[in-house]
């Protein structure tokens, strides 16, 4: 892995427990084993542009795997996966990991660009959810509605469990979510 990757790596993982501003050059040099020349050399823009760039990088391999988990053909039980394998990052980082996006959203005052770049990766992963609810026979604006609040309350659940150090919050969104989904596409959910 080069300089470049291991920026980036380093910056997702930072971010996800220390947000933006508690993600500094020293933290980012210490965490990836980089010299303080390689960030300026991959990334001129400093913190700012190396932050946006791990936001976009996380943020396209999480629509990745959402492509990947929506594709099958239970759709509730699919949706249901998202809170179940949030689950496991919290409680793997002792719940100190979060959303990287997240982190970017709320770090505008440290890097604009990231969180604009948040705020289009929002876009997508309702997007790809949209399309899907809408395969299902959603009708286009409530599949719309449907992928907003799915997305808002797994993201709100993960900030949930983190405060409280508990996956409750986790495993009820994710039951609602899968039940929802089933109640707009006529299919019973078998999650637990």
């Amino acid at each position: 892995m080069g300089a470049r990757d291991r920026l980036i790596d380093s910056a997702i993982a930072l971010m996800r427990c220390n947000g933006i501003a508690g993600t500094g050059i020293a933290q980012l040099l210490d965490h990836s084993g980089i010299s303080r020349r390689s960030i300026y050399l991959n990334f001129p823009g400093g913190k700012s542009e190396l932050v946006a760039e791990a936001t976009r990088t996380a943020g396209q391999a999480t629509s990745a795997l959402m492509r990947t988990v929506t594709a099958g053909t239970d759709l509730a039980g699919a949706i249901a996966a998202f809170p179940a394998l949030w689950r496991d990052v919290v409680v793997a980082s002792d719940f100190t990991a979060g959303c990287p996006i997240v982190a970017a959203a709320l770090g505008r005052s440290e890097s604009p660009e990231a969180a604009d770049v948040a705020g289009e990766t929002f876009s997508e992963w309702e997007g790809i959810l949209a399309d899907r609810l809408e395969a299902e026979a959603v009708e286009p604006a409530t599949a719309r509605s449907l992928a907003t609040t799915i997305i808002a309350a797994v993201e709100g659940a993960v900030v949930m469990s983190l405060a409280t150090r508990s996956t409750a919050p986790l495993e009820r969104a994710g039951k609602q979510m899968a039940d929802l989904v089933a109640l707009h596409t006529g299919k019973t959910t078998s999650v637990a």
